[in-house]
């Protein structure tokens, strides 16, 4: 019999052999069992026997090799990229480890590195067709998509950026970095559920991605959710707070809320030049915030209305339907404005566009009521002729004829030249034809109505004489100052 110290002398090394064999054996059944599994497409089986496999042989490169490309097939490629990097470790020779890390350092964006682990491929082996192609086109694509970006990013071109981020995806599909940037593009484009789609898609995978933070309360405070933005943006600094754009967009949000509301506040009260110019104010504090500045647009307006700047408050209404085309209320009040200065075509246009967009009973009255009012307008304005306003009196109606007609009576120009003369019997002829219609009630409030009244069977043949002997009440001819004859009226003119 042997004792202790003669077995550890004699035998000890032979066992060791036979462990480290046995292990090595079970490794191998492991990893071929990954492999299986692998080649059948079921990536989460290979990937327990490739870590069964190197749990017990921790120190071959191939295991690695093959559960970073099992990983790679599961799209955790920053995984994927530590299992690489450990086989290329354990075996700088080993060819397949150094392709995935490249592969992995693209997927995830880092262009540079790539090149270099494709670089050392090429090394080892200066025809392998793999690394060429990487190397030469895809990682050589990706920087130079990432530099026009910067550039394109810089000048505000930020639908080119998204396009230059969409090429580069296509290499490099794990890069928060790209997507974040695409995403902040796409918020400042206005395209804001696509890019809250994007933000949420890596928050899932990583809740303190503070990027992903800044896109997702950027998206909020484009659509005028301020205080939904800021909660994002404060929660982006608490994870990253240096985080230069979260910390101006939360100012930025902050200052936008309280001068709007100041200036809601003041229009309350009825101070309407306070109002007006904190709404301009906060008109200043960010020109990417495209709706909050659209309802700023339409609420000066408003205010411009009310303090009679009508020209200003249709510039305004025009200003905030540029930022948002689909801006019923800046149509509205533009429409109402072009009511107030009778540009009626204008208005029915606009009032068309509402009831195209909203079929309501109201907007329906409110188009009709201006296509009446166009339709009158294109009338003779018998108000206008007389000089009086639509809600004059019938004494002051009589008023305004009296004094119309004597002051284009033709009697009154016989002395001016012949064109003088006609323009001046044509508006007589005017005066009395507007007298006619508004001294009748009947005719009155058909042409109020807007209805044609020759198409109305009513009679309109008039003699503007007789219309006028008939006011003054003359028994026979009449004569100015100046003209004598028997039962001649005598007018003086001042």
């Amino acid at each position: 019999f042997f004792s202790f110290k003669q077995f550890d002398i004699y035998c000890r090394p032979y066992v060791g052999t036979y462990i480290g064999h046995f292990q090595v054996t079970e490794a191998e059944c492991f990893k071929e069992q990954g492999n299986a599994f692998y080649n059948k497409k079921d990536y989460y089986e290979a990937f327990n026997y490739y870590t069964k496999a190197i749990d017990a042989c921790p120190k071959n490169a191939s295991y690695y090799g093959n559960r970073a490309a099992t990983l790679m097939m599961l799209n955790r490629y920053r995984e994927a990229l530590e299992d690489s990097q450990q086989a290329v470790r354990l075996d700088d020779c080993f060819m397949k480890g150094h392709l995935r890390e490249g592969k992995c350092h693209l997927s995830l964006g880092n262009a540079m590195a790539a090149s270099r682990c494709f670089q050392k491929v090429l090394q080892l082996e200066p025809d392998n067709g793999q690394a060429q192609q990487e190397v030469n086109h895809n990682a050589e694509a990706v920087l130079q998509y990432e530099k026009m970006a910067e550039l394109d990013f810089e000048k505000r071109d930020f639908r080119k950026v998204v396009y230059c981020m969409d090429r580069a995806l296509e290499f490099a599909s794990a890069c928060h970095r790209f997507k974040i940037l695409k995403a902040e593009c796409l918020a400042l484009i206005g395209r804001y559920p696509e890019a809250q789609s994007v933000a949420s898609d890596i928050l899932r995978v990583d809740s303190t991605n503070a990027d992903a933070l800044y896109v997702r309360g950027l998206c909020l405070y484009y659509e005028d959710c301020i205080d939904k933005a800021v909660q994002f943006f404060v929660q982006a600094l608490r994870m990253a707070p240096d985080h230069k754009k979260a910390r101006l967009a939360c100012r930025n949000a902050k200052a936008l809320k309280a001068k709007k509301e100041e200036g809601n506040q003041a229009f309350k009260e009825g101070n309407y030049e306070s109002a007006y110019e904190l709404y301009s104010e906060a008109l200043t504090i960010d020109s990417n915030n495209i709706k909050t500045n659209a309802k700023l647009y339409c609420n000066r307006a408003t205010v411009g209305s009310k303090l009679k700047k009508i020209e200003q408050a249709i510039e305004d209404c025009t200003n905030a339907i540029k930022l948002d085309e689909t801006y019923i209320k800046a149509y509205l009040r533009r429409a109402q404005c072009y009511m107030d200065t009778e540009s009626y075509e204008e208005a029915v246009r606009d009032y068309e566009k509402v009831y195209q967009t909203e079929k309501t009973k109201e907007h329906k009255h409110l188009l009709k009521n201006a296509q009446l009012e166009l339709k009158k307008s294109k009338r003779k304005d018998y108000y206008k002729v007389l000089g009086v306003g639509k809600n004059a009196t019938e004494d002051e109606i009589k008023k305004a004829y009296r004094k119309r007609a004597l002051m284009h009576h033709p009697d009154r120009h016989s002395a001016a030249t012949p064109e003088v003369q006609k323009e001046e019997e044509k508006k007589f002829k005017e005066v009395g034809e507007a007298f006619t219609v508004l001294s009748d009630p009947k005719k009155k409030s058909r042409y109020d109505s807007g209805h044609d009244l020759e198409d109305d069977g009513i009679n309109m043949d008039f003699d503007a004489n007789n219309i006028f002997r008939a006011f003054f009440g003359g028994p026979g001819g009449f004569s100015f100052e100046g003209t004598s004859g028997p039962g001649n009226f005598f007018f003086q003119f001042g």
